[in-house]
């Protein structure tokens, strides 16, 4: 391993790459995806208080409404409307969460992280680099492209985690080069150096 330790010194990664900035430190290859702005991390908790708005008028609907059933479907729209936000609210906040993936060359085992803004919410999990299957690039509806670590998982199992995402059409050398490193750190055939 101190030889892919030491091409990757003499040749470093991008510093960038799609969402992901990527650093290089003696030992590991850590890559954090950039945070939300101010404005996506606002969404979530401005919708949940308009949930919580109609919630507290559908209640009041309710407390003091009629016998009539105009009046009985006032409440139940204000509910309605309540549990949608906060539907959308919920998958806001989950798209908002963080990637976080370190490369750790001495133990030759991928950390994969997906921060959140709760506290303690954070997932984290282990993967052993001989347990890696592939790297593949995926292409995106959007014409953006990912790349997405492949693993086995037990005998028939096999797990799938975006490491980078939203890598434009201009950044074709930095996603080779990425894709290359990966692939020759998990010691993968095909990139090169790892085999044939």
């Amino acid at each position: 391993m101190a030889s892919f330790t030491e091409a990757l010194e003499e040749n470093p990664a991008p510093r960038r790459l799609g969402d992901v900035w990527l650093n290089y430190e003696p030992g590991r290859l850590l890559g954090v995806s950039r945070t939300p702005s101010a404005w996506q991390r606002q969404g979530p908790p401005l919708l949940m208080a308009l949930a919580a708005v109609l919630a507290v008028g559908a209640l009041a609907a309710l407390m003091g409404g009629g016998r009539d059933s105009a009046a009985s479907l006032v409440p139940l729209l204000l509910g309605l409307g309540a549990g949608a936000l906060v539907g959308v609210a919920l998958r806001l906040e989950a798209h908002l969460g963080r990637r976080r993936f370190v490369l750790h060359f001495r133990s030759e085992r991928l950390r994969l992280e997906r921060l959140r803004w709760a506290p303690g919410a954070t997932r984290r999990e282990w993967v052993p680099f001989d347990s890696v299957t592939a790297v593949e690039v995926v292409e995106r509806a959007s014409g953006h492209r990912a790349l997405v670590v492949v693993w086995r998982e037990g005998e028939s199992h096999t797990r799938r985690e975006v490491v980078v995402d939203h890598i434009g059409p201009r950044e074709d050398e930095a996603l080779v080069r990425v894709w290359r490193l990966l692939h020759n750190a998990f010691g993968l055939r095909g990139a090169g150096l790892a085999g044939e």
